[in-house]
């Protein structure tokens, strides 16, 4: 796709600004993401008694809406990036709260609601749009005296941390802490806060422990193995070795085929059996690119909000795939997280694709210090 640098409309603009290297990194990653789809879903389908396709033709069939989201987000500038996660935020938070009175109970948590046959997952939604809001707390208070943009944040947060650990989700609510203390340290929190704050988490995470049974029972399994049931992760490293260097080729594995989350949670051990470890490391590579490249994109920015927001949604994106790859690997204790456009997952690819959205319109070339050209 080419356009001339004269031609003045949305899409040339667009194009000359955009940042085609991020752009064409993340295409790679859902193209990989579509291969493993097919790769892992039928033989999960045919376990659950389904159609071997079920599993690809919903996810195949909801990627054009995620990458037209991607498309139109990323045309937009920062000022409509506010406006539109501020609504998409309260919608979430809306949403989140419906769980509680009509959400689907799936091994004992209430994270999903059912919408015209969609099962959605409201929590995926505020990791993206509650970043870019708190961004904008924080750079508001900064640049306008008196404005509370802290307290506003602060209050917000307890709000999110509420609502998630009462489903509980302890994982997206680790994350969203991830986040949030990343943009607060950032924009300029004093050393005596930050060693506060971390002082809390340290206590929040050993809390954690001893309130929630599966978060103990899965720290307890990964520091000892013998002491519970251990057969996905064992199941998954088992899958790597049998991969070796360069695969057993698509669609040649095994793996898929006894493991329970492989096109989920554990689609990272199908990739490294049916493609090997060459094309692991370059999916590794492919992640570590998209988060490296946005932080250089932000070296020379003036603009606080979108230090901020990118920063955030650059953290999100990178620790939500190491989490994935690095539980898969037994580097860490299991947890159920998505691996971004690669695992099935259809609240997952649309929040995603609208964080990503946000960080290419964020990231785009401006001109003075005005706004971008749309």
């Amino acid at each position: 796709m080419t356009f001339a640098r004269a031609d003045n409309s949305i899409f040339s603009r667009w194009w000359w600004t955009v940042d085609r290297w991020t752009l064409t990194a993340l295409g790679i990653i859902i193209g990989i993401g579509a291969l493993l789809t097919m790769a892992s879903t039928p033989a999960v389908a045919e376990r659950l008694g389904l159609d071997p396709f079920y599993f690809v033709k919903r996810q195949l069939g909801l990627l054009p809406v995620a990458l037209a989201l991607m498309m139109a987000v990323s045309m937009l500038s920062p000022r409509d990036v506010r406006r539109l996660a501020m609504v998409g935020f309260v919608g979430a938070i809306a949403l989140l709260c419906l769980t509680f009175g009509i959400g689907a109970e799936i091994k004992g948590a209430r994270r999903w609601i059912n919408i015209a046959g969609f099962s959605l997952q409201p929590s995926e939604f505020v990791k993206p749009t509650f970043a870019v809001v708190a961004a904008w707390l924080f750079a508001q208070q900064r640049k306008q005296e008196g404005f509370p943009g802290d307290a506003i944040a602060i209050g917000l947060y307890i709000l999110v941390m509420f609502l998630l650990l009462n489903q509980p989700d302890v994982g997206m609510a680790l994350v969203v802490t991830a986040v949030w203390f990343a943009q607060f340290f950032l924009a300029g929190l004093r050393l005596a806060w930050v060693s506060l704050l971390a002082g809390m988490g340290a206590v929040s995470a050993v809390g954690a422990y001893f309130v929630f049974p599966h978060v103990a029972s899965r720290i307890n399994r990964f520091m000892d193995p013998s002491s519970g049931d251990t057969y996905q992760i064992s199941t998954a490293l088992d899958a790597f070795l049998n991969g070796g260097l360069f695969g057993r080729g698509p669609g040649e594995g095994t793996v898929k085929s006894v493991l329970p989350d492989a096109h989920a949670d554990f689609v990272f051990a199908v990739a490294g059996e049916e493609l090997g470890l060459i094309v692991c490391l370059g999916i590794v590579g492919l992640f570590a690119f998209v988060v490296l490249r946005g932080f250089a994109r932000l070296l020379q920015e003036q603009n606080l909000f979108i230090l901020l927001a990118v920063s955030g949604l650059l953290v999100q994106f990178g620790l939500q795939a190491l989490v994935n790859m690095g539980s898969t690997l037994h580097l860490m204790p299991t947890k159920g997280m998505t691996l971004p456009f690669i695992s099935y997952g259809g609240s997952s690819l649309l929040a995603l694709s609208l964080g990503m959205g946000f960080v290419l319109a964020l990231t785009r070339k401006r001109y003075g210090a005005g706004e971008p050209l749309t």
